[in-house]
């Protein structure tokens, strides 16, 4: 997985940061994405399970020594037809 794949991969088990949202009540939570559906990341805080939209959220993902910043509207697909049809894939 590197920067410029990283919104075709499945996203569960990354650290994610909420850096912008149309909701400021969400800016700011941080955690490991726990699950993911075709709408929502559910991000395990300190404070439990949060349920963060992923349209109109910007995160921020920590892959290796790189932040990843993602306009959640990139990522508005079921994760497995997210990664069989976004872009430069073999198996289209």
């Amino acid at each position: 997985m590197t920067p410029e794949t990283l919104v075709r991969h499945e996203l569960a088990g990354l650290e994610v940061t909420v850096t912008d949202a149309s909701n400021p009540d969400l800016v700011g939570i941080d955690g490991r994405v726990r699950d993911e559906t075709m709408k929502t990341l559910l991000v395990a805080t300190g404070d439990g399970v949060k349920q963060v939209p992923k349209a109109g959220t910007t995160f921020r993902f920590a892959l290796d020594d790189t932040d990843v910043i993602v306009d959640g509207d990139r990522l508005l697909a079921r994760p497995a037809q997210r990664s069989e049809t976004q872009g430069g894939s073999l198996w289209q």
